[in-house]
């Protein structure tokens, strides 16, 4: 079977580009050439018809990641196929089942069939829980058992894997001689490979064996995603040379991957400083020669926790701005407890705005939604108001539950409505066709 990318080099045009294609409102031989240069991957498993085909990069709307999953404190099935059911609900584009509580098989089964979005996960967090599980130590992980769970989960109908391929024995060196970090380290991935590496003197065997790791993807079509298992967990570490280190080998793995037929993606920070977050995109699509790019939040700020879904939205908002192509969520439980289900929906929801201010940002000639929502304020056309929002639910909820004595008003100003009485001044000097002129 010839994945997305081999299939672009090769001149076909599949259902899948065509389908990216028609979603996005471009041309299908465009998405191909972007999916030939590997700067556009589609997410689509072969044996998940019900999926909706997702693409990433390129001149795409910004994507958005919803993580959910279980704890070693908290499982619930239930709970995790709602949250998985909301996300998509929410207008989530993608969804990355992080378990490591319960059976994790069956959990990633469950919520792939009941979700038809895209599904990605990191295989690392099910290869050490087992390991631990099996010989009370994490530390004594067969590489084998790694590579053979690979492809079990991949046969699942996974989509996209998170696989920490850039973690290296001298990425680990610079943590060593820089003094390791204010915030230690963020990844749990990342995190038990470096300490199975330094328990066993061993290289990473996903860095080691890289071009195995790429066959299991090719076998089905899925999104290679390079892990940021060093990434910061604090904008103090932010683009230390440990990071640094590991962004440029994941960067050279993704022209590697791509040489093979594979389709990949960078993964990004994680804690970065608002001042940093254009650099780090410049730097990732400079290297990579464009892979799309995956970052996680960002959250500019450390001290947010409780809010640090509009923390990172801040980030988010910025990174879609600068080229960013697929957003991790971040939802109010960040860095206190794990999700629940309305803090799923809210992260979905702030991510979104986010994503969306980052993209009229970066695409002018894509603000008519905004322009006819303006339009429909100032006309206090309410109804058709609510067409043109991201949560029109939401909108026409609180409207009613504040509902004004005047219909062609709102409670915020009642009788003194600043658009109503802008209306009576301009009625005769409106007029739509200027007002595009100029805006131009």
């Amino acid at each position: 079977m010839k994945t997305q990318i081999e299939h672009a080099r090769a001149l076909t045009l599949t259902p899948q580009m065509e389908a990216v294609a028609q979603t996005e409102g471009l041309p299908p031989e465009y998405i191909r050439e972007k999916v030939a240069l590997g700067e556009i991957v589609i997410a689509n498993h072969p044996d998940r018809p019900q999926q909706k085909v997702v693409g990433i990069g390129g001149d795409l709307r910004t994507k958005v990641n919803a993580s959910i999953g279980t704890s070693s404190d908290i499982c619930d099935l239930h709970s995790e196929i709602r949250k998985a059911q909301i996300a998509e609900e929410e207008g989530a584009d993608t969804l990355m089942e992080l378990s490591v509580g319960g059976d994790l098989d069956k959990i990633r089964r469950e919520v792939l069939a009941n979700t038809a979005l895209p599904v990605g996960n990191v295989p690392l967090y099910q290869a050490f829980k087992e390991t631990a599980r099996r010989y009370k130590n994490p530390a004594k992980l067969d590489p084998e058992f790694l590579f053979e769970l690979i492809e079990r989960q991949l046969a699942d109908g996974l989509s996209f894997m998170a696989i920490h391929c850039g973690i290296n024995r001298y990425t680990i060196e610079r943590l060593r001689k820089q003094g390791f970090r204010y915030g230690g380290l963020a990844s749990k991935g990342g995190t038990f490979m470096v300490a199975w590496m330094d328990a066993t003197g061993k290289e990473n065997p996903l860095y080691e064996q890289f071009d195995r790791v790429c066959a299991l993807m090719k076998k089905y079509d899925a999104i290679l995603s390079l892990g940021n298992g060093i990434r910061a967990g604090a904008i103090h570490d932010s683009h230390d040379r440990a990071q640094m280190a590991e962004m440029i080998i994941n960067c050279e793995l993704a022209e590697l991957g791509r040489d093979m037929g594979c389709q990949m993606m960078v993964e990004g920070p994680g804690h970065v400083p608002l001042d940093e977050i254009a650099a780090n995109i410049q730097l990732e699509k400079r290297m990579s020669g464009n892979a799309p790019y995956y970052v996680l939040g960002p959250l500019p700020l450390d001290t947010g926790a409780g809010y640090d879904h509009i923390t990172s939205a801040i980030g988010a908002a910025n990174s879609a701005r600068h080229g960013a192509d697929l957003v991790c969520y971040i939802t109010p439980a960040e860095h206190l407890a794990l999700p629940n289900e309305n803090d799923v929906r809210e992260g979905v929801r702030a991510t979104r705005l986010a994503v969306r201010i980052g993209d009229v940002a970066k695409y002018p000639d894509r603000r008519d939604r905004e322009k006819e929502a303006a339009m429909a304020r100032r006309d206090m056309r309410w109804k058709d108001l609510e067409q043109h929002l991201l949560f029109p639910e939401l909108a026409k909820q609180i409207r009613q539950e504040r509902a004004p004595e005047a219909d062609d008003t709102c409670t915020m100003c009642g009788d003194f409505c600043a658009m109503k009485k802008g209306m009576e001044v301009f009625a005769q000097d409106i007029s739509g066709d200027k007002r595009s002129r100029q805006s131009k």
